[in-house]
């Protein structure tokens, strides 16, 4: 446990001293953010905000957790996802941003990158660790065994929670405070299950996230753009591949799940019958054209992810540990 605040403080704290030099590169760089213009009005004021600030996450995370960690395969595997996945926003984000083409990468080279990374997760899962089809299910003592819906269920769960938190990032400061919501329910999810480099690893993503909220909180003054929300999405799903917990990310990452369900029930309805159901989505669009402040949103969800990580946090424990 001591181990783990460790690398939680030391990410907060290089995330805390990169912030200091790398938000004004950015700026003079003109690494700016490019505002939906269909979107809520009030965010016009965000363009030009400095953007690419993934670049202070996702370094702080690795290098606390290979500072304080004993080396375990596992551990090089979520740091694989986590780097990654974020790799894939990094060139996304500097098409965007550097080369000025708004698309950034086609959807289909995202895609197949995506997936690549999702197969050699699932399968190192599946061959090495934890090396089994079973997992954890909420009120069943031994879990259930996919079989061979194991790596297709896998891949699917990463893929989905990848694209969630690309998706929910969206106001100042709410997939920071959600991450750091749910690195802290894998902490204590890992440290139950007595894998401690996995709750090293988690608490310097609650850490670096906290560290970046110092500087992305509204008003924001800088985005992580997709390096960041890639690359924290490949950590949440490394994790939750790891751990065997699946079904528990239901939970851990319900918000997540809300904000894409509420893309896709948009899209079919509207395809459907030519209406809407949200004012505008992902969900979090939805409130602010309902007259929520953006902090009132923010707090909300915040709050939300709190409550619904702490149930999840203790099916675990009734069902797994006690």
């Amino acid at each position: 446990m001591k181990t783990a605040f460790l690398a939680a403080a030391t990410a907060f704290t290089l995330v805390a001293l990169f912030g200091i030099f790398v938000i004004p590169m950015l700026a003079a760089l003109k690494f700016g953010q490019t505002v939906r213009i269909d979107g809520p009005k009030r965010h016009l004021k965000k363009t030009g905000t400095p953007t690419m600030g993934g670049i202070m996450i996702i370094p702080a995370i690795i290098l606390s957790t290979m500072f304080f960690y004993k080396g375990t395969y596992y551990t090089s595997m979520v740091l694989l996802s986590t780097t990654g996945f974020a790799l894939i926003g990094f060139a996304d984000d500097y098409i965007k941003v550097v080369k000025k083409r708004s698309l950034g990468l086609r959807a289909s080279q995202k895609l197949l990158f995506q997936v690549i990374l999702s197969i050699i997760l699932a399968f190192f899962a599946l061959t090495v660790y934890p090396g089994t089809t079973k997992v954890f299910f909420p009120f069943i003592k031994g879990g259930i065994d996919l079989g061979l819906l194991y790596i297709p269920f896998t891949v699917f769960i990463i893929l989905g929670t990848v694209n969630s938190v690309n998706l929910t990032d969206g106001l100042d400061g709410l997939v920071s405070g959600i991450v750091v919501v749910v690195g802290f329910a894998y902490t204590l999810i890992s440290f139950f299950l007595g894998k401690d480099d996995l709750a090293l690893f988690s608490a310097a993503v609650s850490g670096a996230c906290l560290g970046f909220l110092l500087y992305n909180r509204y008003p924001a003054r800088v985005f992580m753009g997709d390096t960041g929300s890639l690359g924290l999405g490949g950590a949440i799903s490394a994790l939750t591949v790891l751990n065997g917990t699946h079904f528990y990310l239901a939970f851990i990452g319900l918000v997540f799940m809300l904000e894409t369900l509420s893309v896709i029930l948009q899209v079919v309805f509207f395809r459907t019958t030519g209406k809407r159901i949200f004012r505008m989505s992902p969900l979090h669009h939805h409130f602010e054209l309902g007259g929520w402040s953006e902090v009132k949103v923010v707090t909300v969800f915040w709050i939300f992810a709190a409550v619904s990580a702490l149930i999840g946090i203790a099916l675990f424990y009734l069902t797994v540990v006690y």
